[in-house]
């Protein structure tokens, strides 16, 4: 064989080795591109959940964190900044965070002026004494934890708006106080014509939601008439 044509073999091996291994380097590439893809999928459709949830976590925080920067701007009138104020809950209602995750189960509704109306319907009765000593107004959302041994411990966590009415305090024939003001009348917590020792005739200040119609009001304050 001549050397021409040694040379000539030698080189078409070569060259089917290179193709060989290009052909190989080519399938070896394949899964990578579609394990990739999938990797890829996966993402998207993590990114997707993430952003999901995301979104419902900043949408609830999103209303305190605006009245909260409105309060450190000082743009909060005094009447609402009161009616934030932590101060008007009482003292031994609250929990920690960690004491309601350890106690049970948290239900959280609105206040109808006597009980709380839960997501389910149902009503779960609150203290009068709590209900006149934090003021509570037809409307209000209440967080209750009912802990292992059966205690029923509520919280306050969103106020409606509120006004001040200036009214007539009077009670009916079943003992009930209502209060009268221009023509509408408001049912009251009897502990709370109690504690301020209010009686019938006297001059009363209630709280009422400042949108819409209630049935019930707080009691804010009575001014006890001299006779």
């Amino acid at each position: 064989m001549s050397k021409t044509n040694l040379k000539n073999k030698e080189q078409n091996s070569g060259d089917m080795i290179d193709d060989l291994e290009l052909s190989m380097e080519g399938k070896e590439e394949e899964p990578e591109k579609k394990t990739g893809q999938g990797k890829k999928e996966d993402g998207v459709l993590m990114s997707r959940t993430k952003i999901a949830l995301a979104k419902k976590l900043l949408e609830n925080i999103r209303e305190n964190n605006d009245q909260l920067i409105q309060l450190l701007a000082g743009t909060i009138g005094e009447e609402d900044e009161a009616r934030l104020s932590i101060g008007q809950m009482s003292d031994d209602s609250f929990v920690s965070d960690q004491a309601e995750a350890e106690a049970g189960r948290v239900i959280e509704g609105v206040f109808d002026g006597e009980n709380m109306i839960g997501p389910d319907g149902k009503q779960y009765s609150v203290p009068a004494n709590y209900a006149s000593k934090s003021k509570l107004v037809e409307g209000d959302i209440l967080k209750l934890t009912i802990t292992p041994s059966g205690t029923f411990v509520y919280k306050q966590i969103g106020p409606i708006e509120r006004s001040r009415v200036i009214g007539k305090l009077e009670q009916n024939d079943t003992g009930s106080f209502i209060v009268i003001s221009e023509g509408k009348k408001w049912r009251v917590l009897t502990a709370s014509v109690t504690y301020y020792k209010g009686k019938s005739g006297d001059e009363v200040v209630i709280l009422v939601p400042k949108a819409g119609q209630s049935q019930w009001a707080a009691v804010d304050n009575i001014v006890r008439s001299k006779f």
